[in-house]
């Protein structure tokens, strides 16, 4: 279903039970996004709601265009994808108005958003795009009062304790930066604790910078697609720097 997002006319939700449709969580949640975290929602979205994975996995391949073998991989562990102006998601066993559902429709949006903001897919570091997303679906929610970003960050924590690269004390940032190597790495090292890492990476580096600053990272994408380079540009340091610095906050927070 298309669901015209029109920024001017979208209405803050004051309570989540508000939100009992899916096209009223999506314009419900695009108005957080836009009038709170002035992120670049497109005034129109098609969203897929899907009844099961097999469904999802379908509709991956026939109305998003991913390959069969790349739509089987997502399918088997993702609910939800956001692609360009598209919103897909797998609603088996969902409620409407549930906790952890308006956290999918908040995180798959913000891909779109990002999406828009670099003019095309796959551009980002992968692990900040997770994380951000992540980061954004926990302040929407901290909005709705259904939770808070502190206690994500807390959860978080105690959930990378004895992820591998903090063991290793090498994150790797080269193969989290892919959008197939991260689903490698999560797949091998836990999608959980994945999750959690990258939204403490994406945490950190908003704190420190701010989010309209990791908002012109992914501005950058739509005039080069150097990955190296943006963040470099963006961020003043090299990924290199920053995985040295960011290994030296999750050790000491981790404790």
């Amino acid at each position: 279903m298309p669901v015209a997002i029109e920024p001017a006319s979208l209405v803050r939700p004051g309570d989540p039970r508000q939100l009992s449709t899916h096209e009223k969580a999506v314009r419900g949640i695009a108005a957080i996004l836009v009038q709170d975290l002035e992120l670049p929602v497109p005034e129109h979205v098609t969203v897929y709601v899907y009844g099961s994975r097999r469904v999802f996995e379908r509709g991956l391949v026939h109305d998003a265009h991913v390959s069969p073998v790349r739509a089987a991989e997502l399918s088997d562990f993702a609910i939800g994808v956001g692609k360009w102006r598209q919103l897909l998601l797998n609603a088996e066993g969902a409620e409407q108005h549930d906790r952890e559902w308006l956290r999918l429709i908040a995180h798959e949006l913000a891909h779109v958003c990002q999406i828009e903001l670099a003019q095309g897919e796959g551009r980002a570091d992968q692990w900040l795009a997770e994380g951000m997303a992540e980061w954004v679906a926990f302040t929407v929610l901290e909005r709705l009062a259904l939770d808070t970003v502190a206690s994500r960050r807390v959860a978080a924590r105690l959930g990378v304790r004895s992820h591998a690269t903090l063991q290793a004390a090498r994150l790797d940032l080269e193969s989290l930066g892919s959008p197939r190597g991260f689903t490698l790495r999560h797949r091998r090292e836990g999608s959980l604790s994945t999750y959690q890492l990258v939204f403490l990476m994406a945490d950190y580096l908003i704190q420190r910078e701010g989010l309209p600053r990791v908002v012109d990272y992914f501005r950058a994408f739509a005039q080069s697609q150097d990955r190296r380079q943006n963040f470099s540009r963006v961020f003043g340091q090299t990924p290199e720097a920053f995985e040295n610095e960011i290994l030296s906050h999750l050790r000491s927070v981790v404790r």
